[in-house]
Formats: C-alpha cells, sequence, structure tokens
C-alpha cells in the first residue's frame, strides 16, 4: 500500500465521519441557540435547562435519520470493503 492510498482512504473515512454528524451537530446547535436565547431573554439561568431539549431533539433526529444513517453506513462499509481487494494489487 503506498501512502497515497493511505491518505486517500484516511481522508474518505473523515468525509464521511463528518457527513454523517453534520446534522446533529446543527440541530444540537440550533436548540442549544434558542434554548440560550430564552434563558438570556427570561434571565432563568438554571444549568439543566439545557440538557433535556437538547437530549429530546438528539433522540427525535436519531429516530427520524435511522434509516438514512443505516443506509449510508452500509453503503460505506461495502464499498470500503470491495476496495479491500485492491489494495494488495
Amino acid at each position: 500500500m503506498n501512502p497515497e492510498l493511505a491518505i486517500d482512504i484516511f481522508k474518505g473515512v473523515i468525509v464521511f465521519a463528518l457527513y454523517i454528524v453534520a446534522p446533529f451537530l446543527g440541530v444540537l446547535l440550533l436548540v442549544g441557540f434558542v434554548i440560550s436565547l430564552f434563558q438570556s431573554v427570561t434571565s432563568i439561568q438554571e444549568q439543566t435547562l439545557m440538557f433535556a431539549p437538547k437530549l429530546l431533539a438528539l433522540a427525535g433526529l436519531l429516530v427520524a435519520l435511522a434509516p438514512w444513517l443505516f443506509r449510508s453506513m452500509t453503503e460505506f462499509a461495502s464499498s470500503s470493503i470491495a476496495r479491500i481487494a485492491t489494495l494488495g494489487q
């Protein structure tokens, strides 16, 4: 295996990981911003107020995106396994 191929595989894994995590980070960022804005406007400074909405948003998003997640991960795994055969050549 040459270094260019190793770098290409590593880059593909990193990009795929970002592709999978991006929707979750985006939603959690938006929920955190809305809750922070609410806390700022109402002067409620309870730290646990952030946890419950983020947890509910994450759980809802996970349920909603589960088919896409499984399909994407299956496609990535099958393409990676198929690529293993070409590494020895």
